[in-house]
């Protein structure tokens, strides 16, 4: 039987929650607690504030404890029916609100807004529904209800309907997309989009570019913000867990395979890049500018390494899984070319290990963070923190993180590899002073606005 819920005085809602479930072979729940900024920053107002994070039941094992009501205290996952939740999901949030703000359609062929995508998007409204009348039922009279990200941007209008009397914010913590792109959306969409984020009492995004293009989109699209604040919070590196679990025993065990799979003596340099094989991060043309890299400065055959940890993600997903099967080919192909005896000039792993990201964080002396567009990158904030030596940081642009990194960063345009490659030759002769220097001003930046201030701030501001 379910205990009973009280009213809360601070809610929090977003797709997936801080603990996922899975069944084990002997019918037993198994719970997994997840990291993040969000967990971190819930964590700081103390387990005697009553907050509720509201999430979905996103497998079965999750689906199990709530049928058995043995979630989490202070936890809600909301059994939404599978078919809503992969149409809403994957159909909308993943494959058209990404998608738009991250820039990725090829337009001469989509998107295609036609009879499925309405069907689906009936789907969003019920899915985001859903979110909004289990929060109207938490919440305690003139609660604060910390809505995240583009899976649940119809949420505060629809909540501020079911109860004006809450302090409702949203958090976007992707890129948002500009008036023109934004506009390949149908207008009655466009417009539904942002007034059910405007039922938000403050708007909440990573950096004052994207709350820029958001309030270009509202006067565009309907007229101004309303009576709607905007806010931006810059979620920075815990520098404090990164550091203690990056000397923990795992990570040093896996510190020093990566080192034998280098190889060299120890005298070869590192180039790191982590990343999901997301499209909007750019591991392709990354790994093509390092081989022109390697094509025009052949004083760097055996003498440097590419650490490319791609992680396999939305792979349900064909343009995903494609995307993933390319990186794949490429790196092969680099490899082919230059490979000798004793060198493997990429070493590409696939399989997610946090423990392994850390060691390779340790070991870089230049990080590659090219992504076409993203809402802040975090990996270019954790790695300057993590790295043992330093690091030079070779970043794009078009980062969320480059708004507060980019002084101190080598900057590239994403899609110029001639220019990555020269920034990575650069990075790597960068005299040992002044790559020491760069990161410890890099990581003072990267560590400005850690998890639990910039959830706390989020909250101060929003009841002010």
């Amino acid at each position: 039987m379910a205990p009973e819920r009280t009213a809360a005085p601070i809610l929090v809602a977003s797709n997936r929650g801080p603990v996922t479930y899975s069944v084990r072979p002997d019918g037993g729940l198994d719970a997994k607690r997840g990291g993040g900024g969000l967990v971190s920053g819930l964590s700081a107002i103390g387990p005697d504030a009553g907050a509720l994070w509201v999430c979905a039941a996103l497998g079965d094992g999750d689906r199990e404890a709530v049928r058995r009501g043995v979630t989490e205290p202070g936890v809600r996952m909301l059994d939404i029916d599978a078919d809503v939740h992969a149409d809403a999901y994957q159909g909308i949030a993943n494959s058209v609100l990404w998608f738009v703000h991250h820039m990725l359609y090829q337009t001469p062929l989509e998107p295609v807004f036609d009879q499925e995508f309405r069907r689906q998007w009936a789907a969003y409204e019920r899915y985001n529904r859903a979110f909004a009348e289990a929060l109207a039922d938490g919440a305690a009279p003139g609660a604060a209800v910390l809505v995240q990200d583009y899976h649940l941007a119809l949420v505060p209008g629809m909540l501020r309907e079911l109860r004006d009397d809450l302090r409702i914010g949203h958090f976007s913590h992707t890129p948002w997309a500009p008036v023109d792109y934004f506009r390949m959306l149908p207008d009655d969409i466009a417009e539904q989009l942002l007034r059910g984020m405007l039922g938000a009492d403050r708007l909440g995004f990573l950096t004052r570019r994207w709350a820029d293009t958001f309030t270009a989109c509202c006067d565009a699209v309907v007229g101004g913000l309303g009576g709607a604040r905007v806010g931006v919070h810059g979620l920075g590196a815990d520098a404090d867990f990164l550091r203690e679990r990056a000397h923990r025993d795992d990570v040093a065990e896996r510190t020093a395979a990566l080192r034998r799979q280098i190889g060299g003596t120890g005298e070869r340099r590192t180039i790191v890049r982590v990343d999901r094989t997301e499209l909007s991060k750019n591991i392709v043309r990354g790994l093509r500018a390092y081989e022109l890299l390697l094509d025009e400065h052949p004083e760097w055959h055996e003498r440097v390494v590419h650490l490319a940890f791609a992680y396999p993600s939305r792979q349900d997903l064909a343009v995903y899984r494609d995307y993933t099967a390319e990186v794949a080919r490429v790196a092969d192909s680099v490899n082919s070319r230059f490979s000798t005896p004793g060198w493997t000039p990429v070493i590409l792993h696939v399989e997610d290990d946090f423990a392994r990201s850390l060691a390779a964080y340790r070991l870089a002396d230049v990080a590659l963070v090219n992504p076409i567009r993203d809402g802040m990158n975090l990996v270019a904030k954790e790695i300057p923190v993590v790295s043992d030596a330093g690091c030079a940081l070779v970043l794009s642009r078009e980062a969320g993180a480059h708004e507060e990194l980019g002084a101190d960063a080598l900057t590239v345009n994403p899609y110029d590899v001639v220019s990555t490659a020269a920034a990575l030759h650069e990075a790597l002769t960068m005299p040992h002073e002044e790559r020491a220097a760069r990161t410890e001003r890099l990581a003072a930046a990267a560590t400005a606005l850690p998890p639990e201030r910039w959830f706390l701030d989020q909250v101060r501001e929003l009841k002010r």
